[in-house]
């Protein structure tokens, strides 16, 4: 779905014969380390001269971004010869970068093509499967909430005569709405994305009068904004999927202003939608057929996994855990 119609190899570890792991996937997670690591330089100028003179890191991140741009390409090109795509149904798939490729109103080059190919990918490349990971972790310590979200998948399993094991439509991932606000609340405490910076390209003014000025950079943090007493409430450390519930069990959406986690305003992330279908198909399908226990010993203790420092707010080491297949009902 992220890439549009093509593999890439996510989950391929290269250990098996002839399941060579993914190039992009090495070059788009090296790419992304190194230009954290530009950053977190302590001398600025470092990486430019670095860059300048084409050695060290940033002769490695040329290399990765090449790799990422051949990868994202290859998508276009195939998209531009949809008869040369076996997944395009009929020649036409009816997708974001297909309307582009089929727009009368306007021409766009490969390179912009490319560009919204890679918008994609670097969006929901690891911020689902970070999302699902930590909500995993904390459904590990809560089963009364995995219970819960078994029952709600259940009950919406019955309603609409599907069979155990059939994928969910999206009128059914529509009803589930303990679900949904458990991954809201996982995300609210550990967001994909848990800090974010722009740019400012003109004197501007914040709506409570501050001044910003050219070239100055504004950064906010969803990971300290969910975790705010005055945001939230005393109990904002807590996890309870039932602050984003109305008296009736249906899910009550706030603000993102407050809730910052798929941003706010005009720019508010495009795939939020897509993230949630995702997020709640794989849970839904997931807990109706199994148990899953976190295997790790200070997990299971009760200790917080060690995140790497990286764009995304990702485990170190992934999260182990012990799948048990549930008895037929």
């Amino acid at each position: 779905m992220v890439a549009f119609g093509h593999d890439p190899r996510c989950l391929v570890d290269g250990e098996e014969e002839g399941d060579a792991r993914s190039e992009f996937m090495d070059a788009f997670g090296e790419a992304q380390d190194l230009v954290v690591g530009r950053f977190l330089d302590p001398i600025e100028v470092s990486w430019k001269i670095k860059k300048w003179l084409n050695v060290g890191t940033e002769r490695r991140l040329k290399k990765a971004i090449a790799d990422v741009h051949a990868f994202a390409m290859d998508i276009v090109r195939a998209r531009r010869r949809p008869s040369a795509t076996p997944s395009c149904v009929e020649h036409h798939m009816d997708d974001v970068l297909s309307r582009f490729v089929a727009s009368e109103d306007e021409a766009h080059s490969d390179e912009v093509l490319r560009d919204i190919v890679l918008s994609f990918l670097i969006a929901g490349r690891e911020t689902t499967a970070s999302a699902l990971a930590w909500f995993f972790w904390l459904l590990s310590s809560r089963p009364h909430v995995a219970a819960r979200i078994a029952d709600e998948v259940s009950a919406v399993r019955k309603s609409t005569g599907t069979r155990r094991g059939e994928a969910f439509g999206f009128d059914a991932l529509r009803e589930m709405h303990y679900l949904h606000a458990a991954l809201t609340e996982s995300m609210r405490l550990y967001p994909p994305a848990p800090i974010d910076s722009q740019s400012c390209a003109a004197d501007d003014t914040l709506p409570d009068g501050t001044f910003v000025g050219a070239g100055w950079s504004v950064t906010y943090s969803a990971y300290a904004m969910g975790r705010l007493a005055s945001i939230w409430g005393e109990d904002c450390m807590e996890y309870r999927p039932e602050r984003w519930l109305d008296d009736g069990g249906v899910f009550r959406p706030e603000s993102p202003f407050r809730f910052t986690v798929f941003h706010a305003g005009p720019r508010m992330c495009l795939g939020k939608e897509m993230a949630y279908v995702q997020m709640k198909s794989i849970v839904a399908n997931v807990l109706e057929e199994f148990v899953v226990d976190v295997v790790k010993d200070d997990v299971a203790a009760g200790g917080v996994p060690e995140h790497v420092l990286s764009i995304t707010l990702r485990m170190k080491g992934g999260l182990p855990v012990k799948i048990r297949r549930k008895p037929e009902a």
